[in-house]
């Protein structure tokens, strides 16, 4: 483990950002000591897409969420999301 410089004090998020664009962070952290980070209020990426499927499977997923008060679209993500985990156990 290496001597690590001291982080200075930061008044604002914009006066750290022009900080880091002059500083290496290697200076300020060890790298051979990784910290886990949790970002809880991080949302994923999305993208729309368009899927084809017979009319009648659409009103099935469509009477489906109706009953448990799900839109449809989260229904899905929740049936394709437990099939992709099955997939991978």
């Amino acid at each position: 483990m290496k001597d690590n410089k001291p982080l200075p004090q930061f008044k604002s998020e914009q006066e750290e950002r022009k900080f880091w664009e002059n500083h290496d962070a290697t200076e300020y952290f060890d790298m051979d000591q990784p910290v886990r980070m949790s970002f809880p209020n991080l949302k994923p990426t999305t993208k729309s897409i368009t899927l084809r499927m017979p009319l009648s499977m659409y009103d099935d997923l469509k009477n489906l969420a109706n009953k448990q008060d799900v839109p449809y679209q989260s229904m899905m993500k929740m049936f394709l999301a437990d099939k992709i985990k099955e997939q991978y156990s």
